[in-house]
């Protein structure tokens, strides 16, 4: 007699492309989702002090790391808050290597230089903080921008070692 053909069903580890949607709290509550959040906050601050004022040279370049570190992460803390970075093409199996890799070449290699432009920038506009001085001054602002990129900085190499001891741990996880 003929049998139906039978059905394959997806792994048990890969989530569903149409289920539905939940947040992966673990992950919320782990020191990599903390860090998560630090950083979206703190880069958030740093493009928003360095784009809400006028800048120019080489600040361009800070706003472009500073902007694309940001979006990478938010993407990164999305896919892993809802669980769902398996179905990101060849990094969703390495997940816990794409966060390495994010962390330390992205994250502290792009907001050092960023950092280190916009302390550059802002030790070029120290005279203008004298009182007394009548002109529209960026000191602050360029100097708000370079603590919170330090700050993110450091948040990126935590987090960055933080995957590397799992990774040394032969751990596969984020969490």
């Amino acid at each position: 007699l003929l049998h139906p053909p039978r059905r394959q069903s997806a792994p048990a580890s890969r989530p569903l492309a149409r289920g539905s949607l939940s947040l992966h709290r673990a992950y919320l509550r782990s020191p990599l989702g903390l860090l998560r959040l630090g950083q979206l906050a703190l880069g958030a601050a740093f493009w928003v002090t360095v784009a809400a004022h006028k800048y120019e040279g080489a600040a361009h370049f800070a706003l472009f790391a500073a902007v694309l570190v940001w979006l990478l992460t938010l993407a990164l803390f999305g896919l892993s808050l809802l669980g769902r970075w398996t179905l990101v093409p060849w990094l969703g199996s390495r997940w816990l290597l794409t966060n390495l890799v994010h962390d330390l070449a992205l994250g502290v290699g792009l907001y050092a230089a960023a950092t280190g432009i916009m302390g550059y920038k802002a030790g070029r506009k120290s005279y203008c903080n004298l009182p007394g001085y009548s002109q529209h001054c960026l000191y602050g602002a360029y100097l708000s921008a370079s603590v919170c990129g330090g700050i993110a900085a450091c948040l990126y190499l935590f987090s960055g070692l933080y995957c590397l001891s799992r990774r040394c741990r032969d751990e596969r996880d984020i969490i």
